[in-house]
């Protein structure tokens, strides 16, 4: 990353007072002063507590597959800050972000932008001067009040809805389905990967009018469990489709959610791309796996119960031959205690790192290690971060090392480990 770029990211992160500051006033006054329109012709955006990244890879993947010029817009990045945003398969380069940075500099004048906000704008305006086909938001928190609820989306998908972020979005699923919600548009359809959605995101739908597209109502998977691939499927079209790529097995359910993103839009995709495009995409550390020495190393993002739990689906379909290291380090508002009980039984030695440094949510390990008193985790090794832990620990070869928690916990790792982190799907 260019000094440049990398001075902007640092006034951009001492510029507002908080962090997070939820809400579209000050955003929607230094977008209309920009001047900017559309920033595709048809936009998808993508919120839900797990599996967003995933199904923006797979949207991203179809969509290119079809010839479709694709922009997508995520968060948070791991290795560049880069990776943000897409436009046709790649990410912006620095002198783009930081031309884009200058100009919401000048016409913000005394209204204060979040870090999150201006990157927001920056990918907006990018995307509108590439002209492209389509472009796919993803949700940074929540989703009512969230700096990409800017844009009026021609299909809101919402992945899950579970606990996660309750400082913000409540203490509830109910109250967290409805801030999530906000991002369906009247008369335009919400698909939900939720086999049971919260009420309050029904509710919401119907109040608006949105035309709400759920799973295993009104698209379905198809699977043979002996089957080399699975069929998605809804009435008047089916499709038999390829095995995912990406290695857990909710990622079944984020293709299948994807399709159902792009068969609502106005979009039109052939079979070929939807083949294509489920078996090319490709998001990093969602269980990327890494062999070093005769050691698997297994990075994931994951830092939520929810999520720890389709990891724990995972590590009980794919058994190492060898012992399972686990490495935890987790941001201080997170259920570290219900992450780590979702894996229960299936770790053979425990390792806790700090993430001190990483923003106001930072902790040191012992400060993690506290909360973890009452889980298998009680005893694990204590590492002061993340490198010091893959430094120190002594797997054996044909063990395998779990490395999650958090997006800072799986950078550290990439980085260590000298991993390809590129987010390009497709």
């Amino acid at each position: 990353m260019s000094t440049a770029l990398n001075d902007w990211l640092e006034r951009l992160e001492r510029q507002h007072p908080r962090s997070i500051d939820l809400g579209l006033d000050r955003i929607r006054t230094v977008h209309a002063r920009l001047g900017l329109a559309r920033p595709a012709p048809v936009v998808i955006t993508v919120g839900g507590t797990n599996g967003k990244g995933s199904n923006v890879a797979f949207i991203e993947a179809i969509a290119r597959a079809q010839g479709l010029r694709v922009g997508a817009y995520t968060s948070p990045h791991l290795l560049r800050y880069n990776e943000r945003i897409r436009i046709d398969g790649r990410d912006a380069d620095d002198a783009a972000i930081v031309e884009a940075f200058e100009a919401i500099e000048a016409a913000r004048g005394d209204t204060t932008l979040t870090y999150f906000e201006v990157g927001t704008l920056a990918a907006l305006g990018l995307f509108e001067r590439a002209r492209l086909d389509l472009a796919i938001l993803e949700v940074g928190l929540g989703g009512r009040l969230d700096a990409t609820n800017l844009v009026d989306a021609d299909v809101a998908v919402i992945t899950t809805v579970d606990l996660d972020h309750q400082d913000w979005l409540g203490d509830d699923v109910e109250t967290i389905g409805f801030e999530k919600a906000g991002i369906a548009r009247a008369w335009k359809p919400l698909v939900l990967g939720d086999d049971d959605p919260p009420s309050s995101v029904l509710r919401h739908a119907y109040a608006i009018g949105a035309k709400a597209w759920r799973i295993g109502c009104d698209f379905f998977i198809d699977r043979d469990a002996d089957a080399n691939g699975w069929g998605w499927r809804e009435v008047g079209f089916e499709a038999e489709l390829p095995m995912p790529a990406l290695a857990a097995p909710a990622q079944l359910r984020n293709a299948a959610v994807a399709i159902a993103a792009l068969r609502a839009s106005p979009l039109v995709i052939d079979e070929c791309a939807l083949r294509e495009g489920v078996a090319g995409a490709r998001v990093p550390a969602r269980l990327q796996r890494i062999e070093r020495g005769g050691v698997e190393y297994v990075v994931d993002v994951a830092h939520n119960p929810q999520a720890a739990r389709q990891l724990a689906g995972w590590l009980d379909g794919a058994p190492a031959s060898g012992r399972v290291h686990a490495l935890f380090a987790a941001l201080g508002d997170k259920d570290a205690a219900g992450i780590v009980r979702a894996l229960d039984g299936r770790i053979d030695a425990w390792h806790v790192a700090g993430l001190a440094g990483h923003g106001p949510r930072g902790t040191d390990v012992e400060a993690t290690a506290a909360r973890l008193q009452d889980t298998a985790a009680a005893g694990a090794t204590r590492w002061a971060d993340v490198e010091t832990a893959l430094t120190g620990i002594a797997p054996q070869p044909g063990d395998r090392v779990l490395v999650f928690g958090s997006f800072h916990t799986a950078a550290a790792a990439l980085r260590l480990l000298g991993a390809d982190a590129s987010a390009a799907a497709g």
